[in-house]
């Protein structure tokens, strides 16, 4: 199972014991910036893989020079479906290929702000290509279980996706939240977005431009 932090990791790895199905944790996450959240992530998942004893592979990657040579900066709204998701998926069936697993998942299906239908729509192009079979289950049914039981175990609580271009949108949505509600206006996902995006243009944030 491809595993993108331990918090992901909960309910997946619940949810499929309770199926009789024992996963191994597949750790190749090189799009996770800055190096210092790439070692908490790595290291939350090592100490959650040894309490849980459940077996953890680590390909330990820190690709922050690939990702800023590879990502087009005026395509990042497809960055996730163009590098992030193939480069992991990739890396993990041919480990599962060259060590003779037969079956494949991600606990990026678990995730709600994750792009769900992608993500199975790559996978199941990959099993093809390797010969290797692609697990389907929508872990999001998990999702609150999952992140109540992973603040309960106290692990590491990410704020944004892992990229870092994901890092700067997840705190410009915060300072943008912030300045609504104190104009008096509900933060939503379109407004919030609306004035992300003219940060990114004008270089300014004002609630009162929002139309």
């Amino acid at each position: 199972m491809h595993t993108c932090c331990a918090p992901c990791s909960v309910y997946c790895i619940k949810s499929l014991r309770e199926e009789g199905i024992e996963p191994t944790l597949f750790w190749y996450n090189p799009n996770i910036h800055p190096y210092s959240e790439y070692k908490a992530r790595r290291d939350c998942l090592k100490n959650y893989a040894e309490q849980r004893k459940v077996q953890l592979v680590l390909e330990d990657a820190y690709g922050l020079d690939e990702f800023i040579c590879q990502v087009d900066p005026t395509k990042l709204t497809t960055r996730c479906e163009d590098y992030c998701y193939p480069k992991r998926f990739r890396k993990a069936f041919e480990y599962a290929k060259a060590n003779g697993y037969d079956t494949i998942t991600t606990t990026l299906l678990y995730s709600i702000y994750q792009k769900h239908d992608k993500i199975a729509e790559i996978m199941q192009k990959m099993a093809k290509e390797y010969g290797v079979k692609f697990l389907y289950r929508d872990f999001r049914e998990g999702w609150r279980e999952g992140q109540d039981e992973a603040r309960a175990a106290g692990l590491y609580m990410q704020k944004y996706c892992g990229c870092i271009y994901s890092e700067e949108e997840s705190g410009l949505g915060r300072e943008v939240a912030k300045q609504l509600k104190k104009q008096g206006i509900s933060p939503t996902n379109q407004n919030v977005r609306q004035l992300i995006e003219q940060r990114k243009t004008d270089n300014i944030i004002y609630p009162e431009n929002l139309k």
